[in-house]
């Protein structure tokens, strides 16, 4: 394996000393591989190594990807299957397989080889990562999500993450097979955005808020002007009218940042009907239940939480870090006025996403919210294998909001709740 990190290494600098890179970066893609390709013969040719006919192959592949794309990453970025790549120094690369996590083959040369590579995917967005500024966010032509940082914060060496998205979308009838959640629970979600409520979705990384948030959105009218906000654009809305907004970071000279809730703001300007916030994390969370509160109703928002009570918690504490004058009273009865609805998803050790649990607020009182879940899922046992088994629970008691669903006709029959069902996952 040495020896053919080292043989690629020779055959990349031949080509750099003696063709025009200028001119191959001209042709299309397809005839960069095949000029590419023949360089690498040519060279080979010089001095013939002894390989067989797979590293023969596997060696122009590499030095393809070393100059054309992200190097060790381009066949993991091909992989379709794997939406998570964790790259812990050069020798330690992770993927993230259908939730499951698993040390892959692909290295770097060295940490030098690692920050190159780093270094040419956030300069085609117009950034830079140095001692000075060692952390960056970045996104890929693709869509995926970027997070890099070095040395002198990572005191092990470089470390890179990418968060990659479905090239297809997920259905709501893709997550009921998938038994994320069962028949009953995807009609009340359903009805519950079609009747405009306010819903939270709520859950740790990686538990499916996005997916989920999607999934939702494909029940808003076509009639209706949605506006999404959001750090990194991760959702994929089919309606028509749809106005994507994307936060920005501060530039080299340290200005020109644009934050979620400058961009709420504006957004509120731009006539919504409703408001699809992909995460609330700062001092955009009062900006978020203001909207909700006048007139955009139906808004939809995630936030990182392990229970629909921490997730309101959590909004409460938000909306007191960005504006430490309010009461804890006066928060609450925002949040209470606001949000009508939370949904929580969690990853389930087997690597499986499952809604866990719908809750609908209930009010509350000076010291605390409340809720009460109409459908919840518990873990019966686990398996050697890790595997979980387990059930998805009906309260048996109908929602607070049946008049409302019925009004936009939006119906959920209460024949449903006349007793509590277990259904067998």
């Amino acid at each position: 394996m040495k020896a053919l990190f080292q043989l690629r290494t020779h055959i990349h600098h031949k080509i750099l000393d003696r063709y025009d890179l200028a001119r191959l970066q001209t042709l299309p893609h397809d005839r960069q591989r095949d000029e590419l390709k023949s360089w690498i013969e040519l060279c080979l040719q010089e001095d013939p190594p002894a390989l067989n006919s797979a590293e023969h192959h596997q060696l122009i592949q590499d030095i393809q990807h070393e100059m054309l794309g992200l190097g060790p990453l381009e066949t993991l970025l091909n992989d379709s299957s794997i939406s998570d790549i964790l790259v812990n120094g050069p020798d330690h690369i992770y993927v993230e397989r259908a939730g499951l996590l698993t040390r892959c083959h692909s290295r770097f040369e060295d940490q030098g080889h690692l920050i190159k590579t780093i270094e040419k995917i956030v300069s085609r967005v117009g950034r830079r990562i140095d001692e000075s500024s060692p952390m960056v966010d970045a996104r890929l032509p693709d869509g995926s999500r970027v997070n890099a940082i070095i040395p002198p914060l990572a005191l092990d060496g470089p470390i890179l993450s990418i968060r990659r998205f479905a090239k297809t979308a997920l259905t709501l009838h893709d997550l009921i097979a998938g038994d994320s959640l069962t028949r009953d629970m995807a009609d009340q979600l359903t009805g519950y955005v079609q009747a405009r409520l306010n819903i939270l979705i709520s859950g740790g990384t990686g538990s499916g808020k996005t997916t989920l948030l999607n999934v939702l959105s494909d029940f808003v009218s076509p009639d209706e002007r949605l506006i999404t906000i959001e750090d990194a654009a991760e959702l994929r809305l089919h309606q028509a009218h749809v106005v994507r907004l994307e936060t920005r970071p501060a530039n080299l000279e340290g200005q020109g940042e644009v934050t979620q809730r400058m961009l709420v703001r504006n957004a509120l300007r731009m006539r919504p009907d409703r408001l699809i916030l992909g995460e609330v994390r700062g001092a955009e969370a009062l900006d978020m239940l203001h909207a909700m509160n006048t007139g955009h109703e139906g808004s939809l928002t995630t936030v990182h939480a392990n229970s629909p009570d921490d997730a309101l918690i959590r909004l409460e504490q938000l909306v007191m870090l960005g504006h430490g004058s309010l009461s804890p009273i006066t928060i609450r009865a925002q949040i209470r006025s606001a949000i009508q609805v939370v949904v929580q998803m969690a990853r389930m050790s087997d690597g499986s996403r499952k809604v866990v649990s719908i809750s609908e607020l209930t009010g509350g009182h000076a010291n605390r919210l409340t809720t009460r879940a109409l459908f919840t899922y518990s873990v019966r046992r686990r398996l050697v294998d890790g595997h979980a088994e387990g059930r998805f629970h009906c309260s048996g008691q109908p929602s607070s909001f049946q008049a409302r669903l019925q009004r936009f006709n939006a119906p959920l029959p209460n024949t449903r709740f006349s007793s509590k069902p277990e259904y067998p996952q």
